[in-house]
């Protein structure tokens, strides 16, 4: 009996000598934080979305503390949250709220198909494949790897293609880095002016009209009737100044495969 209650005391004095120099250690080894850290990562959207360049808003928040990041870099939070870290570190910021467009409307009663894809379903893997499911090797593939990379549900696969829900879109670009074909851009939301909905670079015009019926034929009739000249042809695709392009729709009444929209009609 004797043996077990000493047992107990020492075991208890261990324990206890043990606690205190845990403390001990814990507060002589202490990594010094910068308070503003820990503020900026309070305000910022706890996405972790990497749209800052960041591995996640913790190293974001560090970044922007030391002075090696900017204010207005987290993409996901946009103007408010952009604002609340200006007001943490003492200065005014100003931020855009970003969006993102898919340049391929290549749904599947516009779009022909291959054939039966047998392979694993998703589209870096087609794409590696066989170039994509679709006749047109340059549009979307359809199987959603934008859908799974985006963390704010702002994309959903509709007739083939992803459809961007803009009340969710925040512009993190994840989309964009996923997707094999580089459909997607980043856009400020406020962008006004006309877009080119088509990637396909190629200048065969019969197999372009053949393989996608809304696939943009090179016909140049947008950059001869804009009456801004701020439209030009580069690589084939339909390229706009927006400082001078005006939103008169020109180009869209003449374009014969409406491949053109104006992007606040998208985006709304």
């Amino acid at each position: 009996m004797n043996i077990i209650v000493a047992t107990i005391i020492v075991s208890l004095i261990v324990a206890f000598v043990l606690g205190v120099l845990l403390g001990l250690f814990k507060k002589i080894f202490a990594v010094q934080t910068d308070p503003k850290v820990q503020a900026i990562q309070e305000v910022l959207s706890g996405g972790n979305c990497g749209g800052c360049g960041y591995a996640g808003c913790a190293a974001f928040a560090e970044a922007v503390a030391a002075g090696k990041a900017p204010a207005n870099g987290c993409i996901a939070g946009g103007p408010s949250v952009a604002a609340k870290v200006g007001e943490i570190l003492g200065v005014s910021v100003s931020a855009q709220k970003k969006v993102t467009i898919l340049a391929c409307q290549g749904t599947t009663e516009c779009a022909g198909i291959k054939g039966t894809y047998n392979g694993v379903k998703t589209c870096a893997a087609a794409a590696q494949a066989i170039n994509g499911t679709k006749l047109c090797s340059f549009g979307c593939i359809g199987y959603g790897d934008c859908v799974e990379a985006c963390p704010f549900d702002a994309l959903h696969i509709k007739n083939g293609i992803p459809e961007v829900d803009y009340k969710k879109c925040v512009g993190c670009g994840k989309c964009a880095r996923a997707c094999p074909k580089k459909l997607f851009s980043i856009i400020d939301s406020t962008r006004k002016g006309s877009v080119a909905l088509c990637s396909n670079h190629s200048d065969n015009k019969p197999s372009i009209k053949k393989n996608c019926s809304v696939g943009c034929i090179k016909c140049g009739m947008c950059v001869r009737k804009c009456p801004e000249h701020c439209i030009e042809l580069i690589n084939g695709i339909p390229a706009v100044d927006y400082d001078k392009c005006t939103s008169c729709k020109a180009c869209i009444e003449v374009c014969p495969d409406k491949v053109l929209k104006l992007v606040q009609d998208i985006v709304c």
